[in-house]
Parts: structure tokens; sequence; C-alpha cells
């Protein structure tokens, strides 16, 4: 078990939390959520001990055994990947070298003799010797190729060296696993594997995460970081949020229906506490939900991003006809021979790893891109609106205050009418005044959309639109995009975003071919896995 108790951290003269008291228990797994510096990543910080809190003391039980996920990509470079996964058990990793040195000795003394007994006992409970069957079974697991099993770190690519530090944080049977954002550079079937890890995994799970469907896959209770506090509550992120704003709700409307958000809040708690039947989400393994009371629901400050898409006219019959298109990059076909046609309704996500290829197909539609072969055609009523994955040329370099940036895209060009719209997408007061060369990538983003929203087009194209954005605002950015009544092409790898928006998934392959169906995002992973 582990305990937090009295926790209070102040940086720069601000409280980032205060009397912070927790207890994390075996068995559960833990979201830790909150806007962006709320502290989530400095929380985890405090309870491995990388970092000391102002006041407050963290205790956790005697032989019990922490792992952390790695954020240094590089740390590793000079050892072999076996060898890195199996240093998450540092004492078996301590024990291994010890051993190997006392057995390399040309005078092997009978005192070496007696400490390589010790050695071996100690090995052996701590299923030393099963570990090089379990160091494969993660990262076979973790989608890790069998030749690079015994390769040097320096030598993988970056999204192999992710999953090979994922396996160094789940090696060894630890008590307690702490994660942050640990499906960044994960493939599908890499996130679902760890999925099914954490949901049988005995101990206790602490994970910080940007990916809303992970955290309802793995989470029993949901750590929110708000109002400079931290506190907990049964449940995972899509309970915690739609109870928070049924609450948020409730509080704004105290002498209106008061008794009608009531009946909702214990409607939805009705609804979830029966939902066991799902063997994906932890809470169906824990008995937990029953008992929630009205009083635990959270309130948030939060504020969320207005994002609303609309057209200035309907698109017609005609979208687009994409035939036999090909693009080579850096020697490498991205795209090849691809054809296909969109229609009037249709929400289209490109999936894959092949990023490259999708980037590519973005370009070339929106004509900042040459094919080598092929050709498209945009239908006569279409109007467009792209959101490019590297938003570099519309930032760098530039003087303008936000608000001059974004009036040159506006149809009304008053003061009072952008710093009203801008407000809508969190840049307030002074604000609005900042230079665009100096915002954040999630500021950045947040323009870029205002950019698309301005334009009232019927098709809209966005290449990753959530990254760099909170939670928040990839919940915005998500309602958004799946209340908007035109064409939608898209690219994440955003489960969830892309599970509520497309209605058809288009994947582009390695060798730059495409699969083309009309099925939800979990439907195209079934029928994946049932081609297999």
């Amino acid at each position: 078990m582990l305990t937090v108790k009295d926790l209070t951290h102040e940086f720069d003269g601000q409280t980032l939390f205060k009397d912070v008291n927790l207890t994390f228990t075996r068995g559960n797994c833990y979201g830790i959520i909150g806007a962006n510096g709320a502290g989530k990543s400095t929380l985890l910080k405090f309870i491995s001990g990388q970092r000391e809190p102002t006041k407050g003391e963290i205790f956790l039980d005697k032989n019990e055994r922490m792992s952390v996920l790695e954020q240094d990509h590089f740390k590793f470079d000079e050892y072999y990947v076996m060898e890195t996964v199996i240093m998450g058990n540092p004492r078996l990793y301590q024990i291994m070298k010890e051993k190997d040195e006392l057995y390399a000795k040309a005078d092997f003394t009978r005192e070496d003799g007696e400490r390589a007994a010790q050695l071996e006992g100690e090995f052996a409970e701590l299923d030393g010797w099963e570990a090089e069957t379990e160091v494969l079974q993660l990262l076979n697991g973790l989608g890790v190729d069998k030749e690079y099993h015994y390769m040097q770190m320096k030598n993988l690519k970056g999204r192999d060296k992710v999953k090979v530090l994922l396996a160094k944080a789940l090696f060894g049977k630890p008590s307690l696993i702490l994660l942050d954002e640990p499906t960044n550079d994960l493939d599908i079937d890499a996130i679902a594997w760890l999925e099914e890890f954490i949901i049988d995994f005995p101990g206790t799970v602490l994970v910080v995460s940007h990916d809303r469907h992970f955290l309802n896959a793995v989470c029993t209770h949901t750590v929110d970081i708000d109002y400079n506090k931290v506190k907990m509550y049964a449940g995972n992120y899509d309970f915690w949020y739609e109870s928070s704003q049924l609450m948020n709700q409730l509080i704004k409307n105290q002498n209106k229906k008061k008794e009608e958000k009531i009946k909702q809040l214990e409607e939805f708690i009705r609804r979830f506490s029966a939902n066991k039947s799902k063997s994906k989400q932890a809470t169906s393994r824990k008995k937990i939900l029953d008992n929630i009371q009205l009083e635990e629901m959270p309130a948030s400050s939060r504020k969320y991003p207005f994002v609303n898409f609309v057209q200035d006219r309907e698109v017609g019959k005609d979208v687009l006809e994409v035939k036999n298109l090909s693009k080579t990059i850096d020697g490498i076909k991205v795209l090849d021979d691809v054809s296909f046609y969109v229609n009037r309704l249709d929400k289209i996500a490109l999936v894959g790893d092949n990023e490259t290829g999708q980037t590519a197909l973005f370009k070339i539609l929106n004509g900042e891109m040459e094919p080598d072969s092929g050709s498209f055609k945009w239908g006569v009523s279409t109007s467009r609106s792209y959101f490019p994955k590297d938003n570099t040329r519309f930032f760098a370099g530039n003087d303008d205050s936000i608000i001059d940036w974004l009036r040159q895209y506006s149809k009304d060009q008053t003061d009072s009418f952008l710093r009203g719209f801008l407000g809508r997408m969190l840049f307030s007061g002074d604000d609005v005044y900042k230079k665009v060369s100096v915002l954040s990538g999630g500021e950045k983003v947040r323009c870029m959309l205002s950019r698309m929203m301005m334009k009232e087009a019927n098709v809209i194209m966005l290449d990753q639109p959530t990254n760099h954005l909170d939670l928040e605002s990839i919940t915005a950015v998500n309602n958004g995009i799946a209340e908007f009544k035109g064409t939608v092409l898209f690219a994440s790898h955003d489960h969830q975003f892309i599970q509520t928006i497309a209605n058809r998934i288009i994947e582009i392959q390695p060798d730059g071919s495409i699969v083309d169906k009309v099925m939800t995002f979990d439907e195209y992973i079934e029928y994946k896995h049932a081609s297999k």
C-alpha cells in the first residue's frame, strides 16, 4: 500500500497543491488527471522520490518495490535490450552482474564459492531463472521484433526504444508501477496488450495519460488535480468527466431544475454501476460504483475551448475523387496507387503507422505537394479547410499579436468580435496581444483551430489535431468535429477520438497501399484481428 500524507508543494511562490492525503491500494489503477501545469507529472516524481515536496511524507510498505517508466530515451543506449529490461528489477540485475564477475575469476576462492551460493539462492527467490522468458514475453507482447531483442539500445528506432523502456517498467513483478504517458508512440496492438496487462496486474498502477480510451479501459479510480487540491474518485475518466459536467451544471443552476439534475446524476450512477459485463473495463472487476454517493461527485474549475465547425453551405453529392495516386519521399514509396471516393456524409479517419503517407496525402489534396502519378478532383460545391501537422510556417518569425494574426482570416474585422471569439478559445484579457511566435504548442493549435472555424468550410481536413492539447481541449475538439454536419478527413492516434467521430476507416499501410472500410474504428480493429 502507498500512502501520501499532508503533501504540499510550492513553486515560484505559487501553491501547486496543498495538504494532499491519498491512499493507493493493491489491485487498483489510478488515472491522474489535471490541466496542463497542474502538477500531474510532478506528483509522480514526488512519489517516485525523484523530487522533494515542500512538505509532507510518502510511505510505501516495507518489501514493496516501485517501478517507474523512464522518460530519457537515450539513457540506456550503451546497454543491450535484454539487459535494459532486466534492469527494471535493480536487485536482480545487480545479482546477475556480481555472479558473472565471480564465475569469470581465474582464482575462484572458497569465499567466492560461498558468496556465489548466497547469490544463487537470492537469484532463485527473485525468479531469476525465469527472467529471460519474462523479458521475451513483455517484448513480444509490446510488438518489439525478435531481431531487436539482442541488439544494443542505440540501434533501435524511437518507437522501439519506448517499448523497451515500458517493458523495463513492467518487468519483475513490481508492487507499484508509475507510468507517465505510457501510450505515446505505441501502436494500436501494443496499447491493447498494455491495457490487458494492467487490468490483470495484481499490484498498484498510477498513470498519467492524455489517452481517454486507455484511461477508461484500465482505471478503477480517477485522481483529479484541481483547485490546488488533489482528490480521488471511484470510476474511470468518462465517469469522472460526465459526473463533473453534471455537477458543474447543477451548481450553475442551483435554483433551476435542481431536482431534474439530481435525477440525471442518480440515473448516471445506476447506469455505470450496472455495467459490469465489459471485460475491457477495469471497473467491471471492482464492485465500487454501487457505493458512490452524490456528495462525492466532483466539480471542476477547468475551462474547455468552444470548438464549433459550421459550414457556409452544404456540400453537394460529389465531394472528392482520388485516382491512382502515388508518391515517393526520400526513396520510400509512401503512397502506392491510392484510389477512393469521398461521399457527402463521410467522416474518414486515416490510420496506421505510415504517418508520412498520411501527411503526404493531406498535402497533395491541399495543393502543397505534387503526386508522382495519379490525380484527384474536388467537387465544385466543396469549400475546404486544412489543419496541418506542422504549423511552423504560420507562426515562425511572425511578430503579429494573436488578435491581429486571426484578423487576416476573419470576415468580421472588429476587435470586439475577435476578442469574443478568442475568449471562447481561452485567450482572455491581455492574452490576445501575445505575439504568436512565442506561443506554446497547445496555444498554436487553438489558433489554428480558430483559423479553420473562421473559414466555415464544408470539408475539413485535420492531420493529428490533438497533438500538444490537454484532455479538456481534446474533448472539445472531439465534440466539435463529431457534431460537424459536413465532410471530415482526419488522422489521429487517439482511439476514442477516432471511434467517436469516424464512420469510415482508411488505413495507409507501410507499403503505401490502402485498406478502405465503412465501419467504426472498433469494428475495424476486430476486422483486422479476424483477418490475421
